[in-house]
């Protein structure tokens, strides 16, 4: 019981997935909060038949406040110390983040399968061993310079992808957007995270704090682009998270 609690509350705390945190992954196509609310139900991947991406939040009061102390915790504490950790020169860092997705596959592979995505799990095998061996333990994408891309499979995709709605929007603490089908998937997600079975449970935390910050050192202030154009990032975040998923549910 004491090891799931642990991977649950480091999960929960310590695994902050920067882009989606700083809607890095937003398609460009998103529109500007400068528009009303309705405008960020429009979804950018339809087809050419207009199609209405209706974000459910009924939770959006207790959002908006988790929204408001994530901003301050980013500003006051994340942010500038992954700045100081930009002193290490970026290869350095860029090698550091290779390596801890390299030790990701588990999970692409395995969503991967579950979707019937065959030839994406045969490319997540063989980017895992050309990584681990000539890319040295995953410090060199080698894989990707010789076209072999990284999936991004998820459990919350996996469950989108057999017809599961994602639920009520949700803003969690630290990890910022999601919504609860992706925070379950999250959570199942975790089981195949290879480091609490290989490390001690304070050094499982002290890793996945390092990874974290040394993630939001390779971003490029995108949320504070966000803060400087949107006149509501709650809505532009809360739009570009859910119409990102969907996209990458859908194909």
């Amino acid at each position: 019981m004491k090891y799931i609690l642990l991977l649950l509350s480091a999960t929960l705390l310590f695994s902050l997935p920067v882009k989606p945190l700083l809607a890095a992954e937003a398609p460009a196509s998103v529109t500007s909060t400068a528009g009303s609310e309705d405008d960020f139900e429009t979804d950018p991947f339809a087809d050419e038949e207009t199609e209405q991406l209706q974000v459910y939040d009924p939770l959006e009061p207790v959002n908006r406040g988790i929204f408001w102390v994530n901003d301050k915790l980013y500003f006051y504490l994340l942010k500038p110390v992954a700045r100081g950790w930009r002193l290490v020169p970026e290869p350095a860092r860029t090698s550091f983040d290779n390596v801890f997705s390299n030790l990701a596959t588990p999970v692409r592979l395995a969503n991967s399968l579950l979707q019937f995505k065959f030839k994406a799990a045969g490319i997540e095998l063989c980017r895992f061993f050309t990584n681990s061996t000539v890319g040295l333990g995953g410090l060199f994408d080698i894989a990707s310079e010789n076209n072999l891309p990284k999936s991004d499979e998820d459990l919350g995709q996996t469950f989108g992808h057999y017809g599961l709605g994602s639920g009520p929007y949700l803003i969690l603490p630290i990890l910022g957007p999601s919504n609860l089908r992706d925070g379950v998937g999250r959570i199942g997600d975790s089981f195949l995270d290879p480091l609490p079975y290989s490390l001690r449970d304070d050094e499982v935390i002290v890793t996945k704090v390092f990874d974290a910050e040394n993630k939001l050192s390779l971003d490029k202030d995108t949320y504070e682009g966000i803060k400087k154009h949107e006149i509501d990032p709650y809505l532009f975040i809360r739009s570009a998270y859910e119409q990102n998923r969907a996209a990458k549910v859908r194909k």
